[in-house]
């Protein structure tokens, strides 16, 4: 299960956490977004309890996508103690995603 996150919450939700954060800054109308969503859903059963996975719809965290440079949608960022460590823009394959949080599980 994915958790939604906005403006409001991004602090706590993902810089405070004290595992590594997957976000999917993603949109409603975003046709590849959709695409995206169940290769999203599989890896936050595979690593739950490893790696906190988040979406991050641009309309509702408009300052958290323009703090990490997000101009296109799908976007996904990993975040490790509050220090972003990788942007994957656009659709990806679903082990393109596990390679770039992997070094950061513990």
């Amino acid at each position: 299960m994915t958790a939604q996150v906005n403006d409001a919450n991004f602090q706590t939700e993902v810089l405070d956490s004290h595992q590594p954060v997957l976000v999917d800054f993603w949109a409603p109308w975003c046709g590849p977004c959709k695409a995206l969503a169940p290769i999203i859903d599989e890896i936050a059963a595979e690593f739950d309890g490893r790696l906190k996975v988040v979406k991050a719809d641009v309309g509702q965290a408009p300052q958290a996508a323009a703090k990490y440079g997000v101009s296109s949608i799908p976007n996904v960022v990993v975040i490790d103690r509050g220090e972003l460590k990788t942007q994957l823009p656009g659709l990806r394959a679903k082990q393109e995603l596990v390679n770039a949080f992997r070094p950061y599980l513990n």
